[in-house]
């Protein structure tokens, strides 16, 4: 045993052997900030090795040139409903609640736009469904229901849908719809309702472990409750006039279930089953499915929740305050992000390539004109040395020049101009070559010879770097990469590599 100064301010206990000496990697990991776990490899001797890295995050190199009609960058692999700092899908909106920057929760343009791409890029990806078809009311055939009590299930027509639907009359327990066996570990649930008087659906799930949980999907503008560890409450609105609902039962329960423990995270349950879909109330009910992914359902959720949303700026206001450098910058409630612009347009673009429904074009085509609008005025446009256009991330006085969300907004402008090759689409045009000529001129301001850094906030405000963590800085390479593939530039593709090579402990050569 010998003892090892660091830098003449602490010391630690390491081990000499002959003219070695060894320090623990639980210090290098720490003082270094790599990573490192020890590894047993198969074969008929099985033998430990360490293995160490110095990133924990991961490059996705594309596929081929990217297509504003494709997967959206990497983003299949994005479960956005997962994050801890999402409160839940709510029952109305279907759409994520954000608790990133407030615990009371907020609609957060940002995540519902991710939310939306990363389901399309899975549908896009994930070719296989698993779908069953529970009750369509066609067959007139009610013997799949059972009623307790007072309890009806009636097949009749309904005259305004034109098709034939599934009324139900019930106080307390309800109808019950019986789940057929090959079909229970389906956990995507999809129906069409209309309310007459107040109505809850209450679904039944089994774990693993035979534990029983029940998720209630009630008529009233409450947003998520719980009641002891294993009931939890969705609000779902005024169901008044037929609606379509689509909810992800695994994660309803267990977004519920962290809130009944008042912990931050919770182990995700194995889910075996659906026991019983019930319908409490009176109404009417059709449609009644089963699936293994809902990719589009949510898809679109996330496109309409936009289009709705969006103001007569063009925008999507962030409606909580944002502290940056440490309280040196603020944003007020309501400000503007070129980002959410930026995922909101390549979102609206994909739905409207799809459908050709106008009204998603629409809305993406507006969406660009925030871009023009300075910080200053309440837009999220800045410029560096009055020469060099950029959309703010974060549009605050003095600009902090963020990269990534800068990017984001750039690829989102080629989303549009590929899409809208009229004069309609001359704004997009315009405005991605102004923001090329910025990043191709800016970039190398991003490097530190052993990573990039996030913002230029030590330009701006005089302070330390803010260097990008390794998650941030594969993002910078993957967006890198994928412009790289539309445009020829080799300062793109040799940024990229250089920034790879760094998350393998490569240096820039010094003097």
């Amino acid at each position: 045993e010998i003892e090892c100064v660091i830098n003449d301010e602490y010391s630690i206990g390491c081990r000499q052997y002959a003219s070695e000496v060894f320090l623990p990697f639980s210090f290098i990991a720490r003082y270094f900030e790599v990573y490192g776990k020890l590894t047993t490899q198969p074969g008929e001797e099985a033998k430990q090795r360490f293995e160490w890295t110095h990133s924990y995050s991961r490059v996705y190199h594309p596929r081929g040139k990217y297509s504003h009609h494709g997967i959206f960058m990497s983003f299949e692999h994005y479960n956005v409903e997962y994050r801890d700092r999402v409160k839940c899908i709510t029952g109305r909106e279907e759409v994520p609640l954000s608790t990133q920057w407030g615990p009371q929760g907020y609609f957060y343009p940002i995540q519902i736009a991710q939310y939306g791409l990363s389901h399309f890029s899975k549908h896009l990806v994930r070719s296989t469904r698993n779908a069953s078809l529970l009750e369509d009311a066609e067959s007139r055939d009610t013997s799949k229901w059972s009623t307790i009590g007072d309890a009806k299930v009636l097949n009749s027509k309904d005259a305004e849908t034109g098709s034939r639907v599934i009324a139900f009359h019930s106080e307390d327990l309800g109808a019950a719809l019986k789940v057929a066996e090959g079909v229970r570990s389906l956990l995507f649930l999809s129906f069409d309702l209309k309310v007459t008087d107040n109505a809850s659906v209450v679904v039944s799930i089994e774990s693993k472990s035979r534990q029983v949980y029940r998720v209630h999907y009630v008529c009233s503008e409450s947003l998520i409750s719980a009641s002891g560890d294993t009931d939890v409450y969705y609000g779902i609105g005024d169901r008044s006039e037929w609606s379509h609902l689509t909810r992800d039962l695994a994660t309803d329960l267990h977004k519920g279930l962290v809130l009944a423990s008042g912990k931050k995270k919770a182990r995700r349950l194995r889910l075996f089953r659906v026991n019983t879909i019930s319908f409490v109330g009176h109404g009417f009910v059709d449609n009644v499915t089963l699936a293994s992914s809902e990719h589009l359902s949510q898809f679109y959720a996330a496109a309409d929740w936009l289009v709705r949303e969006q103001d007569e700026q063009g925008g999507w206001p962030i409606p909580v305050e944002r502290s940056l450098a440490d309280g040196r910058l603020q944003l007020s409630r309501g400000w503007y992000s070129a980002m959410a612009q930026g995922q909101a347009i390549s979102l609206l673009v994909r739905a409207y390539n799809r459908t050709l429904a106008t009204h998603y074009l629409e809305a993406a085509l507006r969406a660009t004109k925030l871009y023009d609008v300075p910080a200053s005025q309440g837009g999220v446009l800045a410029s560096f040395a009055n020469q060099y256009s950029w959309y703010e991330e974060y549009p605050t006085t003095p600009s902090c020049f963020v990269l990534n969300g800068f990017m984001y907004a750039l690829i989102a402008l080629y989303d549009l101009k590929q899409t809208v090759t009229d004069r309609r689409g001359s704004a997009a045009v315009r405005l991605y070559e102004s923001g090329m000529r910025s990043l191709k001129a800016l970039l190398p301001l991003f490097d530190t010879g052993s990573g990039s850094i996030y913002d230029l906030r030590h330009f701006t405000l005089g302070i330390a770097p803010n260097l990008a963590r390794w998650d941030y800085h594969s993002t910078h390479i993957n967006q890198l990469l994928l412009l790289s593939t539309v445009d020829a530039d080799p300062i793109l593709r040799d940024t990229a590599s250089r920034w790879t090579s760094y998350m393998q402990g490569h240096r820039a050569p010094h003097n």
